[in-house]
């Protein structure tokens, strides 16, 4: 969290870039140079303006492919596990799971991008406190959005950048600014106990301000809040929270936020498909390009990288009644051959919007819960729900104890596979290992063992180089 980074005043790119998430957020965009603090908190026009363009940022385009937005983070956990294979082209690194140095793209990327989206959201919280020319409602609802998404990104860094909360809470975590950088100067490391403290924090303040009212699906509400949460609580395996807040975060009723037939409408068009809670809205003008995982990658059948396959043992999962079944032998490759099952799930343009959260996943969040909290049957139910839903002939189980845990969390692979990293993120935070079997193109080198430290990344070198409070030994045995 660097002077070169975060003494960003607000002259920031991002500052009315309003047009990239709502084309008529602000019929005249400012300029976006030498715009003063007391301009922006000046009015509600402004301040929304601000949150677009962080809202915008959270798809920036860095460097490269694999280093474009909040979905280039999803997208690099997605290939470290069994169920994804990519062939040797833009994340094969992260395949290889060797891309973790503190010098690698990976761990500068996510580093810096987590932190400037930090600290502009801590400039947004500051200049809505004390701006006088805005109502109070207003002000609560904008920290709120602001809070939420801070909570949010602090959690990438816990997730990238230590081992998970239940392995060891005092362990070192990521500094933590709780407000903006320049107001305190850089910070030395703080633990995973004082982070997860601070995100609970955030989010539960988000959860108990905002509404259900946003400008688009790209913004946060309460619902998004309540999902951010569940995922939080998921790791710290607070099952009573993550029950509650998955169920806010859905409505409770499986039958009115799953719809099977949109899922093979591409993943690409936010507005017809409403079983996104949020994602990242694209348009003629303001895309990622040709960044955008994983639609760029995933995608055989238009111009693309042509980077993404699935292991034969993830296709055998899957009932040939399920709509979730997008896969083909497009190449008429051998079951040997890395390159036998490719999907359609995805559809590249450069105005593909990018799903970050769906109701389906807040419903099996809810199951793990329930199975957690000792309610079997409701767990089952909830269950059953989707796998119905997904697949008319689909069977209810008798699974007790670990099995029906263990298909839960199948059933999480099968609904989300290469939209976040689930594999991965749930390997990561039950503790366990990831075995690479079937066809992959690297197999066992690749594989990780149970807490294995390629789960998360080292701290990058330019931040050891430019803080005084943070060395050379933070790497030691990592």
């Amino acid at each position: 969290m660097k002077n070169s980074y975060i003494k960003i005043t607000l002259i920031i790119f991002l500052l009315f870039n309003a047009t990239s998430c709502d084309k008529d957020f602000l019929e005249e965009p400012k300029a976006t140079t030498g715009i003063s603090p007391d301009i922006v908190f000046a009015s509600e026009d402004g301040i929304n303006a601000y949150m677009s363009g962080i809202i915008r940022y959270i798809r920036t385009v860095w460097s490269s492919v694999d280093s474009s937005g909040l979905n280039a983070m999803y997208y690099a956990r997605s290939v470290k596990g069994n169920d994804v294979i990519n062939k040797a082209t833009w994340y094969r690194w992260d395949y290889a799971n060797d891309y973790r140095e503190a010098s690698s793209t990976r761990s500068r990327f996510t580093w810096n991008m987590s932190y400037i989206i930090i600290d502009e959201t801590n400039y947004l919280i500051q200049g809505a406190e004390s701006a006088t020319e805005i109502g109070d409602d207003y002000r609560t609802q904008i920290i709120a959005q602001a809070k939420a998404i801070r909570a949010f990104f602090y959690f990438q860094l816990a997730m990238e950048f230590q081992h998970t909360y239940t392995y060891d809470a005092s362990l070192p975590a990521p500094p933590l600014y709780k407000e903006p950088a320049s107001n305190t100067g850089p910070k030395g490391m703080s633990t995973l106990h004082e982070m997860y403290s601070f995100i609970l924090e955030d989010l539960i303040f988000a959860t108990e301000n905002l509404t259900t009212d946003r400008i688009s699906r790209s913004y946060i509400n309460v619902n998004v809040a309540n999902g951010m949460l569940a995922r939080v609580y998921q790791t710290m395996h607070n099952w009573t929270g993550a029950e509650a807040a998955a169920i806010k975060a859905y409505g409770g009723d499986s039958n009115s936020v799953l719809f099977p037939e949109q899922y093979n409408n591409g993943f690409d068009d936010i507005v017809e498909s409403n079983e996104w809670l949020w994602g990242a809205i694209q348009t003629d003008d303001q895309n990622q390009g040709w960044t955008g995982a994983p639609h760029v990658i995933a995608d055989h059948n238009v111009l693309s990288y042509y980077g993404t396959y699935f292991n034969n043992d993830f296709v055998n999962l899957f009932s040939d009644t399920d709509v979730r079944k997008l896969f083909n032998n497009k190449y008429n490759a051998s079951e040997n051959n890395f390159w036998h099952w490719v999907t359609s799930k995805f559809a590249f343009s450069f105005e593909a919007d990018i799903p970050l959260m769906r109701t389906a996943e807040m419903l099996l969040i809810d199951a793990e819960a329930k199975y957690h909290n000792g309610n079997t049957t409701d767990a089952h139910n909830v269950l059953f729900a989707l796998q119905s839903n997904r697949d008319p002939n689909a069977i209810k189980s008798s699974n007790t104890g670990q099995d029906l845990l263990d298909e839960i969390l199948v059933e999480r692979r099968k609904e989300l596979y290469a939209e976040m990293g689930v594999e991965w993120f749930d390997a990561k935070r039950y503790r366990k290992g990831i075995t690479r079997t079937g066809n992959h193109r690297i197999g066992a080198p690749a594989s990780l063992t149970p807490d294995d430290k390629r789960f998360f990344l080292k701290i990058p070198q330019a931040e050891i180089d430019s803080n005084e409070f943070i060395d050379e030994s933070v790497n030691k045995d990592r």
